[in-house]
């Protein structure tokens, strides 16, 4: 599976981002996603390479931030796009049935147009977060439920969540939580995420899809 905590890579925290991703990985995490808009192809290939095993032997599953062409190329389990990353129909082509495609949606209009080709989607901003400040304008948890029930597929909630907006996430029926601040800007990644996955558990919250998740 792919859920219920969902790791961002943050190459301005203090931990760097390979610790970052095994942190994650020792904490429980399923899914860790390699996001660096400054960083050039070359260098996140050479990262995604050297994460890659490290990360499968953990049964962690690896994925690109918006490089098409760098998930390509590592063979990289997953690639996350955005609303301005192009056409996912066309994405799918390029990448092959194989691996997994998430996609950001911030309001109901983009969750209701949805495409098929899509296996999962990170809603938010949940709240206002710092990790990304051209992100859209909150829509709460209230929004959140709106868009869990409009789509088909596992919605992970993003936006400057920490372990107390559990119960609501839960009560959204969201599959899980994607986090940047609450694991790479924490001050002991590992134990962070461990409490994250504990607290959420791996039984508790379930995808409204399982299909290539499990």
């Amino acid at each position: 599976m792919i859920g219920p905590v969902y790791v961002i890579t943050d190459p301005g925290a203090a931990l760097s981002v390979p610790d970052q991703a095994r942190a994650a990985a020792r904490g429980g995490a399923r899914a860790v996603q390699l996001r660096d808009k400054t960083a050039s192809d070359a260098e996140l290939l050479a990262l995604a390479r050297q994460l890659l095993p490290e990360m499968r032997a953990h049964g962690v599953k690896l994925f690109l931030n918006d490089r098409i062409e760098v998930a390509i190329a590592a063979g990289a389990d997953g690639l996350h796009i955005g609303q301005g990353d192009g056409d996912p129909v066309a994405i799918r082509a390029r990448i092959g049935a194989g691996m997994l495609l998430g996609l950001s949606i911030d309001t109901e209009a983009q969750a209701r147009a949805l495409p098929g080709c899509v296996d999962y989607i990170g809603a938010g901003p949940v709240r206002e977060t710092a990790t990304k400040p051209d992100a859209a304008a909150p829509f709460g948890f209230d929004g959140l439920a709106r868009i869990a029930r409009l789509v088909a597929v596992p919605t992970l909630a993003i936006g400057g969540l920490t372990r107390a907006d559990i119960p609501a996430l839960k009560a959204a029926g969201v599959a899980g939580m994607a986090v940047v601040s609450a694991v790479p800007r924490a001050p002991d990644a590992a134990p962070a995420c461990r409490a994250l996955v504990q607290r959420l558990g791996l039984g508790e919250v379930r995808p409204r899809v399982i299909g290539r998740f499990s």
